[in-house]
């Protein structure tokens, strides 16, 4: 290797661009939604991939309410609060899809409104 392909290497870009928690956040939302709606929209043939989803779903709801339910956390006291009660609603409204009683639209439409938030979007 000569010393122009050792400056052109060293000078590459190859790094990763850092992401914010609120950016982790954001794309574990982003993935876990477009699941949700592909698997919904295939009908009786994606639910085996809508059960993942709705799994991962309320995983990350799950960690999010142990995280806000943390003496540590420092959101307002009603954000962390409201954060715990989309927890147990996505839980319970999981069930119901589950059992074909509801569809995943309140679950799709409830991330939306978070991802808005992580962007500091307003609703429309």
């Amino acid at each position: 290797m000569n010393a122009i392909t050792k400056a052109q290497n060293a000078y590459r870009n190859d790094a990763q661009p850092i992401r914010t928690g609120r950016d982790t956040e954001y794309n574990a939302f982003a993935q876990i939604t477009h699941r949700l709606k592909t698997a919904s929209k295939l009908g009786t043939e994606g639910f085996k991939e809508l059960v993942g989803a709705l799994q991962d779903n309320k995983r990350l709801w799950t960690l999010l309410a142990i995280d806000a339910a943390d003496n540590a956390n420092t959101l307002p006291k009603e954000l962390r609060a409201r954060i715990v009660y989309l927890s147990e609603f996505t839980r319970q409204h999981s069930s119901k899809v589950l059992s074909r009683d509801a569809t995943a639209d309140a679950l799709v439409e409830i991330n939306t409104a978070v991802m808005r938030g992580l962007r500091n979007e307003r609703v429309k």
